[in-house]
């Protein structure tokens, strides 16, 4: 049997509902949600893919990407299998659509999580490759073994969850990546399977009501999700619910999953949405899966000195103090930020590990 969940009821009919997500799915003995891996078991719910994981690697913290929390550090990542959205385009598509349990097989309990990545000299533990909210539970006990060896804990999520479960998921988030796919609720049902006001109701609580230091993603398809108008209106509501300093990343879209048939996102199709954002008053905004130095570099917001460069995962320069203040007029950068090493690593990940 699986470890019993924190989020359901019982039905009047006898089913269980889960009350993890939006999709609120009610479950017979022996059914299995839409994620697949929380299932009913003799009445009640579990997760049954609780301290089981698809393998751990050790990314840099660019990778998740967050070009703002604690640059140039490295981050052990894992995952586990299954997803409640169901995006025809998911690059991840071999962990979030498995159906088989054999995928896997490595297996740690939080602790042990925790105490592996502290050995790799890891600065954080990010739950990334599926969406970490399935597997809440398990994502929520290794953040606070984390916390306990003085770790951070981050979430690479699409941010369908409910209420109830958000509060506690970020509560015990240091930093997250939230993805925002598209900017109508058409997309989101035809393209992911779920609704759009969700996700926007996720962001909007954890910029506003916590501490969770913030970045957004969204992967520009083209045809899909990249007319100037739709991003127009995106970058206009983060910055009129959000603010300005939220960073945005455009990542570039390649053929995969059901959606092989469409085209690379073109490189000027990601600098045109960089431009636009920036025209908007967003001043953090990054282009991602492409080599773009100036489409990746911080610069000040107000001086436009460059603070930091980047090519995708690798730090060119750095000119903040351990405050994060610019190093020519003291503008304070907006991110987690402290002392500052270069790297001298001869790799930049990603490296899969084992567990100790």
């Amino acid at each position: 049997m699986g470890e019993l969940a924190r989020y359901w009821h019982r039905c009047d009919d006898g089913r269980v509902q889960c009350d993890l997500c939006p999709r609120a799915c009610r479950l017979r003995p022996g059914q299995r949600g839409f994620c697949f891996v929380r299932a009913n078991e003799d009445g009640q719910l579990v997760l049954t893919t609780y301290g089981r994981s698809s393998g751990f690697c050790i990314d840099p913290v660019e990778k998740k990407p967050l070009n703002h929390f604690f640059p140039g550090t490295q981050v052990f990542s894992f995952g586990t299998a299954g997803c409640n959205l169901a995006c025809k385009y998911c690059q991840n598509w071999e962990i979030s659509t498995s159906r088989e349990m054999s995928l896997l097989a490595d297996t740690a309990s939080p602790e042990q999580i925790a105490s592996t990545a502290a050995s790799w000299d890891c600065s954080a533990v990010a739950f990334t490759y599926n969406d970490p909210v399935i597997f809440a539970e398990y994502a929520i006990d290794t953040a606070n073994a984390c916390h306990e060896m003085g770790l951070a804990s981050i979430a690479v999520t699409a941010g369908y969850i409910s209420p109830e479960a958000r509060r506690d998921f970020f509560a015990v988030m240091d930093a997250a990546n939230i993805d925002l796919k598209g900017f109508s609720d058409a997309f989101y049902q035809q393209l992911t399977g779920a609704r759009l006001q969700p996700i926007l109701d996720t962001i909007s609580y954890v910029v506003n009501e916590t501490d969770v230091w913030v970045e957004l993603t969204t992967l520009l398809i083209p045809g899909f999700n990249d007319a100037s108008s739709d991003l127009r209106a995106m970058c206009r509501w983060i910055l009129s619910e959000l603010g300005p300093d939220v960073p945005l990343h455009f990542t570039a879209f390649h053929p995969d999953n059901r959606m092989s048939d469409v085209p690379r996102t073109p490189a000027r199709t990601l600098t045109r949405a960089r431009a636009l954002a920036l025209e908007t008053g967003l001043h953090y905004v990054f282009t991602g899966n492409t080599s773009d130095p100036e489409g990746q570099t911080t610069y000040c917001p107000n001086c436009a000195s460059p603070v930091i460069t980047r090519d995708r995962y690798i730090i060119g320069s750095y000119h903040l103090d351990d405050q994060g203040r610019c190093a020519v007029c003291g503008h304070l950068i907006a991110g987690r930020f402290g002392d500052f090493e270069q790297t001298s690593r001869s790799f930049r990940g990603p490296r899969r590990v084992g567990i100790n």
